[in-house]
């Protein structure tokens, strides 16, 4: 019996265990995991990939903090089946584990298309560390790869192929890249990098068929579009997105939307069962809704007040919205709740562009609603804190894109208490 049982393994499972402990340092913890591997930082598997870090240097925490927490893993074991009535869950291995409080933290699933030509050797995923291992073990035998999907994962991938000196052709079926966290001006700045590092783009097509190499169909060897080109490639990379990993809570009483349904305690309409991550849908504060926000800080926090709550310990989640910061080809990028426009009407834009540098603050009723920064991301952890804490900025807005905004710009009564909150005088 496990007074906290949590399936997976990865940030939201982690902040989980953390949390408890922080309130319960005695109650049995069981962590269970389809991955053989302590937790790591899945972002990292593309630095994995192009030889920038080993596992070791991906680890999201020491391998020791399992047996510091006592707790006890389950790891490279797939769940098989939930028991809500008895509070049980079967692994494929045929073992049961009982639970007094249940943790669903079981991320996402790789988005792939029906394509004509699946089941290829060289065709992979890219969300978990094994996906990089396994086309690692390849990469010596390629030239060129087809990167299907111009997102997130598509644009860490294709850095790392074009690290290792791989010939990199990427297809978007929409009409640009990074479309879900970037507006028009922002991915066209990306684009020209990808194309200044030699990427080929084929934006606004897909991929139809996966061809055989010559006369063996059981190997890829290219691709054909559904404008009928056709791309030659020694490898194809499915990198999509992923989609809430849901299996398990499917044909139980727990209540599904795209995700798993939360409240603002991250609990479940089950009692004693939970979920956080990729796999909830938690509350978006720049939205005002419960919504799917795939990144890593959201799935940490949600795991941390999942783990407050299992304990014991009344915690409110607060609420995440999509939030990334990072760099690809030497790009630095900053981007944060809502950029493209659902009806420009009611929003105002306040927006700077010199060269690679781009910059865009989304202002509705007073308050920041979304930010871009890209070339120069210099106080945008600023305007991400007014973002996040829904500060009006109405008596300041026209000063937010100078080159010397800061704390000095705030009206006198904000800038008095944020500095007291600093601990200044």
């Amino acid at each position: 019996m496990s007074k906290y049982l949590i399936i997976g393994n990865s940030a939201g499972g982690i902040g989980a265990a953390e949390a408890i402990r922080e309130v319960d340092k005695v109650g049995a913890i069981t962590i269970v995991s389809d991955e053989p591997y302590p937790a790591y930082s899945r972002p990292l598997i593309s630095e994995y990939l192009c030889g920038e870090r080993n596992l070791e240097g991906m680890l999201y925490r020491p391998s020791d903090m399992y047996s510091r927490n006592h707790i006890e893993t389950h790891l490279g074991k797939k769940v098989a089946k939930l028991h809500l009535e008895s509070k049980q869950v079967e692994l494929e291995t045929g073992e049961k584990l009982n639970w007094e409080k249940l943790l669903l933290a079981t991320g996402g699933t790789p988005i792939v298309p029906a394509m004509e030509g699946m089941g290829k050797r060289g065709i992979f995923t890219f969300t978990a560390l094994d996906d990089a291992k396994a086309i690692e073990k390849l990469k010596g035998q390629a030239r060129r790869v087809v990167v299907i999907g111009g997102g997130l994962i598509g644009m860490s991938v294709t850095e790392a192929l074009v690290k290792l000196g791989l010939v990199v052709s990427v297809v978007e079926m929409v009409g640009r890249v990074l479309s879900a966290i970037l507006d028009e001006p922002a991915s066209c700045l990306v684009e020209a990098a990808l194309k200044s590092a030699g990427v080929k783009l084929f934006t606004g097509k897909t991929v139809k068929k996966i061809l055989g190499r010559g006369a063996n169909e059981e190997i890829v060897g290219g691709v054909e579009l559904s404008d009928g080109q056709k791309l030659d490639c020694d490898l194809v990379i499915v990198a999509i997105g992923v989609s809430p990993r849901t299996q398990l809570a499917k044909d139980t009483a727990i209540k599904l939307n795209r995700g798993i349904v939360v409240d603002n305690y991250m609990a479940t309409n089950s009692p004693g069962v939970y979920a956080c991550g990729d796999v909830a849908e938690a509350y978006d504060y720049i939205y005002g809704a419960y919504r799917l926000t795939p990144i890593w800080p959201n799935a940490y926090m949600g795991g941390r007040v999942a783990g407050y709550n299992m304990a014991g310990k009344v915690t409110e989640y607060q609420g995440g919205t999509n939030a990334n910061s990072l760099k690809y080809f030497g790009l630095p990028i900053v981007t944060a709740g809502m950029v493209n426009l659902p009806s420009k009407d009611v929003y105002e834009v306040i927006s700077s562009a010199d060269g690679n540098i781009y910059k865009k603050i989304v202002i509705k009723d007073d308050r920041i609603m979304g930010i871009v920064f890209m070339g120069d991301i210099q106080r945008s952890g600023v305007i991400f804190g007014l973002m996040r804490e829904g500060v009006k900025v109405t008596s300041f807005k026209d000063t937010l894109l100078s080159e010397n905004f800061g704390i000095s710009c705030f009206p006198d009564e904000m800038r008095k208490n944020k500095l007291q909150r600093q601990g200044g005088k």
